[in-house]
């Protein structure tokens, strides 16, 4: 009897499956809801680093990447005066988009865009092609990025909670900044899966530098890595070929990690179709911004209508809030500590009624009344109360010295991926943030541009506009002063 011949084929590794859909995915993958989610995070992106080249860490970060040079150059956001080799123009503009926290987050926790989106300007604007990368090329390239990082992230549960070890953007952002650039570089599958196993090699930095100076440097270093490592492996450079299937190395990072394939490309559906991000509407920790909206909303009940708060009468306040450690910071003494206070920013929200940028400025944490209020905070950790950007709620109670209690609840503030930015409001942060840095007709075009970005057939009219204002001209805000118009409550 005559029996049939099974071939047997290896079953795909998890790292191969990751180099076939970063090299295989192709703009017809992409939905319109991906585009449109994508374009937003553009736009977003842009404006947080064009503002964050106004901080102390951005000089400080460019002023050290000016000690390298190359023959081919990228601009840095915003500073026409300023001009780097891609890496380094990658790992500038990725600590401007982070130096006031002001930029994307989404769930599983990170900020996915910073990492990716200073890589592709800064390889879109360096590198001869012909044709040239077109919109559709960026948008591909960085929803590859985008979408690396989530199904990594998805692969432990401990990926679900705020993060307590180690800055997930500088694990996650540093392989999806990875994936972009091979993606954008056109490498072949065995090269994708080459820079994979190299950027594991590159990520990871602790928790610990939360609120200093070093934190934005987590999303710079991905990016910058990104490309490091994209060219290492186009030049032959190896790693473990099943670098994100083993415990010892990408599962080195996260508790019980458990990977899983791929979808089939024939069959593929971005996370990002399923899920949003969050936009923020003030430059601090995510979780600070539940304890905004509930501060404002139990405000109504002590004020009236442009009066004072009348701190004499409070006796305490009781902020019911998820355990996290590194937002606990009962007295901050500088902006980058005040962006991770719970705190901080109730106080700031009941004094004022509102949080802007300049609600961050060390003349504003220092104020008397600020630092009495804050010393009649106490923080409550409820059982329920997990540390999840998805679930986590607060609830703020102000007691007065009368003995009337006054409490009020937010489980979704606006920006959040339940409630998210109107493409209005989402346009007026950029136009309050970007106009720092560029002239107001400057503006205007980029938000065109990223509208149709789609459309755009040479992103060297993107990478143009993102220079900023010729040594001559000045920027200026626009008439309205876009900056006070931006909304802290729905």
């Amino acid at each position: 009897m005559m029996y049939p011949v099974l071939t047997l084929f290896p079953l795909k590794s998890i790292t191969e499956s990751f180099a076939t859909a970063i090299h295989g995915l192709k703009v017809g993958h992409l939905t319109d809801r991906v585009i449109q989610r994508s374009k937003r995070m553009i736009l977003d992106t842009l404006g947080a680093g064009f503002l964050g080249t106004t901080m102390e860490v951005f000089h400080i970060a460019s002023q050290y990447s000016k000690i390298y040079s190359s023959n081919i150059s990228s601009t840095v956001w915003g500073r026409p005066d300023i001009r780097l080799p891609p890496t380094y123009a990658a790992f500038v503009n990725g600590v401007a988009i982070h130096s006031m926290d002001f930029d994307d987050t989404r769930h599983p926790a990170t900020h996915p865009s910073g990492a990716v989106l200073p890589v592709l300007t800064a390889l879109a604007e360096a590198l001869p092609r012909s044709p040239k990368f077109s919109g559709l090329d960026l948008l591909l390239a960085f929803n590859v990025g985008i979408e690396v990082q989530g199904r990594l992230l998805h692969f432990a549960k401990e990926a679900n909670d705020i993060p307590k070890r180690f800055h997930p953007p500088s694990v996650v952002g540093t392989l999806g900044s990875a994936a972009a650039a091979s993606k954008f570089l056109g490498l072949s599958s065995t090269k994708c899966r080459e820079a994979l196993a190299i950027a594991v090699s590159h990520a990871g930095a602790p928790m610990a530098n939360a609120a200093t100076h070093s934190k934005p440097l987590h999303i710079g270093n991905a990016a910058k890595h990104g490309i490091e490592v994209a060219f290492l492996a186009m030049l032959g450079l190896q790693g473990n070929k099943q670098v994100l299937d083993l415990e010892a190395g990408f599962g080195a990072f996260y508790a019980n990690y458990s990977p899983k394939v791929l979808p089939s490309l024939a069959s593929y559906s971005w996370l990002l179709d399923q899920q949003d991000v969050a936009f923020k509407r003030f430059p601090a920790h995510l979780s600070t911004h539940w304890v905004a909206d509930a501060a404002a909303s139990v405000r109504k009940h002590l004020v009236a209508e442009r009066a004072l708060l009348p701190i004499d009468y409070i006796k305490r306040i009781v902020l019911r809030i998820p355990n996290v450690q590194y937002v606990n910071r009962p007295f901050p003494v500088s902006e980058h500590e005040a962006r991770h206070s719970f705190q901080y920013v109730a106080c700031a929200m009941l004094l004022d009624g509102g949080i802007t940028v300049p609600s961050f400025h060390e003349c504003q944490i220092n104020r008397p009344q600020v630092r009495e209020l804050l010393s009649k905070v106490e923080l409550e950790y409820p059982p329920d109360n997990l540390p999840s950007f998805n679930t986590l709620y607060c609830e703020i109670s102000v007691t007065l010295k009368d003995g009337a209690t006054f409490t009020d609840h937010s489980d979704t503030f606006y920006g959040h991926w339940r409630k998210p930015l109107s493409q209005e409001d989402l346009e007026e942060k950029f136009r309050a943030n970007a106009s720092k840095m560029l002239s107001w007709d400057t503006v205007e075009s980029l938000i065109k541009i990223v509208e149709n970005l789609e459309d755009l057939e040479d992103c060297s009219v993107l990478t143009t506009l993102l220079k900023g204002p010729s040594p001559p001209e000045v920027a200026s805000n626009s008439p309205e002063n876009a900056l006070t118009n931006i909304r802290t409550a729905a």
